[in-house]
């Protein structure tokens, strides 16, 4: 039987946050400082966010990138008032591409659902990121396995063409579905995967072991006051990881769950993983 030949253990990390930072909901203005205050403590090196506001030739992701000195793309969604509801990736590096696609909508449902790709040139090779963010409603769960399905041919599509990467894609966002669904079990290989042999890990799954990691979470008032049940919606996912381990998710921890000057920042809680990079 032939040996693989073992390559060192990469031991330099990636940290990752994926968040749902609430569009312009509540006390936007107020929120605002406290989401970047945030996003600059955890000073992570890519950073997927979901409802992003964006009005005016501008955005939210455009205004944090800036402050953080990060570089981004922001992809438009939903239309609210005029006021557009989308997805975005920051990076410490640059970006060298990017792609958005639309995910299916049901009829008249307009919740016009997006995912981003960006190709991010780090210092240690690209790294492929994705982020998305599905329909929210309950009794949808049809409806997000068809977005998984077009979401992860959008990933395998575009990994195909870009087959000198090493470092597996990681896919991020607020997928409003609980681990144990149907459309997640699509994603980490738990029942029929819907694009040939493409599957992910879940990084709070693998990462930790702090129990059951809620990021919808009735200890904020903001989600208190929808009377939903707590769960676990907010997803870092990560392809499977190279021999020498590049991609491996050696941690990840619930972030943005305290108040800022006595605000809270969103009313979703973000994640914080580290893989192997």
């Amino acid at each position: 039987m032939l040996q693989r030949k073992s390559s060192p253990l990469i031991e330099t990390r990636l940290r990752v946050v994926s968040w749902n930072v609430w569009w312009q909901f509540g006390p936007w203005r107020e929120r605002a400082p406290a989401i970047l205050q945030v996003l600059r403590d955890l000073d992570a090196d890519v950073i997927c966010l979901q409802e992003i506001w964006g009005e005016h030739g501008t955005n939210f992701a455009e205004k944090l990138a800036a402050d953080l000195g990060y570089h981004h793309v922001y992809a438009p969604g939903a239309n609210m008032n005029d006021i557009r509801m989308g997805n975005a990736i920051m990076s410490r590096w640059p970006i060298k591409n990017h792609d958005i696609i639309a995910l299916y909508d049901q009829k008249n449902a307009e919740e016009m659902r997006v995912a981003v790709h960006a190709e991010i040139e780090g210092p240690r090779g690209t790294i492929p990121v994705f982020c998305t963010h599905l329909n929210w409603q309950q009794h949808h769960s049809h409806i997000r396995q068809r977005q998984i399905t077009e979401l992860m041919q959008f990933v395998k599509d575009t990994c195909k063409k870009n087959r000198a990467w090493t470092f597996p894609p990681v896919v991020c966002g607020d997928f409003n579905a609980d681990p144990h669904s149907e459309e997640i079990r699509m994603m980490t290989g738990q029942t029929s995967c819907p694009v040939g042999d493409l599957v992910f890990h879940d990084a709070w799954h693998f990462g930790t072991d702090r129990g059951v990691g809620y990021t919808w979470d009735n200890i904020n008032p903001n989600v208190a006051q929808t009377y939903e049940p707590d769960r676990r919606i907010d997803y870092v996912f990560v392809g499977w990881a190279q021999p020498d381990g590049l991609g491996h998710i050696t941690e990840c921890q619930i972030v943005g769950n305290q108040m800022i000057d006595g605000i809270w920042p969103s009313d979703h809680f973000a994640l914080l993983a580290e893989l192997r990079y």
